[in-house]
């Protein structure tokens, strides 16, 4: 990942909040010029969140995707579509959206049906060498392309319905319905594989202009699954599901700094023990597919690993769960024996036991450091002080669940956490005094602060460089709407910011 002594800097921003026309940030010129603009303030790393496909429930969130494989469609470059002769320039006259937020369903509206467009024009235009790319993409992709096609086909024919409202014979994956439904739909499946090769190809060429800028990317993968997606429908021996589909138990987290009633995400929980007897062999391939989109992994709520809360589906809050064991070193030896020395981030905030402290430390994993959390009355607090960190580590100002470090500096929000007015108060004193500085720019003392410290890695949110409030939030935990909708626009950066944060990471010897 980084040498013993050496220091990196990068940045925390998701391809949704790029900058462009179509209304979500893509794979075209902005995200070039994002890494420009990396190279430029002495960054080595961009961290992002999961780049999964969405869909229009669940508030669009990364974690929550169709599949564990499958890209995020939404992202590929309509521009460079055109560039290939693959859409009309005509087809690029988009209505206008909104410039700092994205309106999931409007942009679906407008690109979904340029996306299979495009591939009607590419059957039509595309030479030998390009139809054997795509040709070489799905073979070597057909362990999850075929079924992940086929699945959104379906949900397609269904109006987006769950997998576990079908008719029978297809929602249960009856040989004869596959058969049947594969032949129907053969047109879009083969559209949806496209667009698949599509996104791969696009994410390629950004993966290797960060290389050769030195830059690395960092993914996110989430611990669970989403229900509804391919990766349930398909292999659903490997969830706790009652006899008509439904979750019998699922996950989240008690009741924790952001919410009284804990947060119940609604995922199924894996059945370990069926993972266990296939040597872990479909995470192997997870992990593995991964890899090939970025260079190190934050792995997320990396706790559940030793132990997972466990919600018991008809609960509607997520107090009344239990921790319950997960699979512990087992999981990480076997991945590893496949795969060699993974480069991982656990992220292991929150309620931290020794047992998940001694999992991480096992097989040497980076642990992750919050700023926002170093100066409040929780017993975690000093490990969250630059002067208590571990080197083998990434401090973050904040991450995408916080708030952005200036809306988080002067909130007085009642609801934004469990915390009072009172508390908070002296959270902000603590922190000037530790700073030493009176906060009328505490973006800009975080990051010096993240920069300076002993952890190898310091990730800023890009809304902390901007010096933005809590507009720019990308994420409340457990609210179910609003989230993951900021974006950017080039004028909001300034030399003046790019030279500062180049100072500092340069002083900072990273």
């Amino acid at each position: 990942m980084l040498a013993e002594n050496e220091r990196a800097s990068g940045i925390l921003l998701h391809p949704t909040s790029l900058p462009g026309g179509f209304g979500i940030g893509d794979l075209g010129e902005a995200a070039y010029r994002f890494v420009d603009f990396l190279y430029d303030t002495g960054q080595h790393l961009w961290q992002m969140l999961p780049l999964g496909a969405i869909r229009g429930v669940y508030d669009n969130s990364p974690y929550q995707s169709l599949s564990i494989f499958a890209g995020n469609t939404m992202l590929i470059s309509l521009d460079k579509l055109a560039e290939e002769g693959f859409l009309e320039r005509s087809d690029l006259e988009a209505p206008e959206f909104p410039a700092h937020t994205v309106d999931y369903e409007a942009i679906t509206s407008f690109k979904a049906p340029l996306l299979k467009k495009s591939f009607r024009m590419f059957r039509n235009k595309a030479d030998a060498a390009e139809f054997s790319r795509l040709e070489a993409f799905c073979h070597k992709n057909n362990f999850w392309l075929d079924d992940y096609s086929l699945f959104l086909a379906l949900k397609e024919m269904h109006q987006h319905t769950a997998w576990n409202t079908w008719e029978k014979d297809i929602k249960w994956r009856q040989p004869g319905a596959i058969q049947y439904w594969r032949k129907q739909l053969s047109d879009d499946i083969d559209s949806h594989k496209y667009q698949q090769y599509q996104f791969y190809k696009q994410w390629s060429g950004i993966r290797d202009y960060c290389h050769r800028c030195g830059i690395k990317l960092i993914g996110d993968i989430p611990i669970f699954v989403a229900f509804d997606s391919a990766d349930v429908w398909c292999r659903p021996e490997l969830f706790y599901l009652d006899a008509s589909g439904q979750p019998t138990v699922v996950a989240g987290v008690p009741p924790d700094y952001f919410s009284k009633t804990g947060q119940r995400w609604g995922n199924p929980l894996y059945r370990w023990d069926v993972l266990a007897k296939e040597n872990y062999q479909w995470w192997v391939e997870r992990f593995h597919a991964n890899l090939v989109l970025v260079d190190v992994i934050r792995l997320d709520h990396f706790r559940g690993f030793e132990k997972y809360w466990e919600i018991p589906a008809t609960e509607t809050t997520a107090i009344n769960g239990r921790w319950t064991a997960g699979p512990g070193a087992d999981f990480f030896k076997a991945i590893t024996a496949h795969l060699g020395e993974i480069p991982i981030i656990a992220e292991d905030l929150g309620v931290i036991t020794p047992e998940v402290d001694r999992l991480r430390e096992q097989f040497g994993f980076m642990g992750m450091r919050v700023l926002q959390f170093a100066f409040g009355n929780d017993p975690k607090a000093d490990d969250y002080k630059p002067h208590n960190y571990p080197r083998n580590c990434v401090v973050y100002t904040g991450t995408h669940d916080n708030d952005t470090t200036v809306g988080w500096f002067r909130d007085t929000n009642p609801e934004s956490t469990t915390q009072s007015i009172k508390e908070r108060k002296a959270e902000r004193q603590e922190a000037l005094k530790y700073l030493g500085t009176d906060g009328h720019e505490i973006n800009w003392d975080f990051i010096r602060l993240a920069l300076q410290s002993v952890a190898k890695m310091a990730v800023t949110p890009l809304q902390d460089v901007l010096g933005l409030g809590s507009e720019a939030r990308m994420n409340i935990p457990g609210t179910a709407s609003g989230n993951w909708r900021w974006r950017f626009s080039w004028d909001m950066i300034t030399s003046e910011m790019k030279n500062r944060l180049l100072e500092m990471t340069r002083s900072s010897g990273r």
